[in-house]
């Protein structure tokens, strides 16, 4: 067992200055942890075989589930069911940063619509 921080994580950029950092990258389980700046967000998708679960460590967040729009702030948390459009946004004016939590990986996965 090995304690896990970012700094070693591997990394990935993603959207407009988007980051993220993988805690756990296992196939049947993955924690990612992610940094967004204000005005970005993700593509509308949805991944066949992932379940999600997004959780806000800081600021705040809007995802947007199946044409609803959920408003996230600290210390909240949303589970997004496999084959359920979604969409992260940050529509704030300061960054947020949250886990990602997928069982299974949902790297490879998704689907834009």
């Amino acid at each position: 067992m090995t304690v896990k921080d970012i700094s070693p994580g591997e990394h990935y950029r993603w959207g407009n200055g988007s980051d993220g950092w993988h805690l756990l990258r296992r196939e049947d389980l993955s924690i990612i942890e992610e940094r967004v700046p204000p005005g970005d967000r993700e593509e509308r998708h949805y991944h066949n075989r992932a379940r999600q679960f997004f959780y806000i460590l800081r600021g705040a967040a809007v995802i947007e589930i199946n044409g609803k729009r959920n408003e996230l702030r600290e210390r909240q948390g949303i589970e997004v069911p496999p084959g359920v459009a979604h969409q992260f946004r940050n529509e704030s004016d300061a960054e947020v940063v949250f886990l990602v939590v997928s069982a299974p990986m949902s790297h490879g996965d998704r689907v834009n619509v």
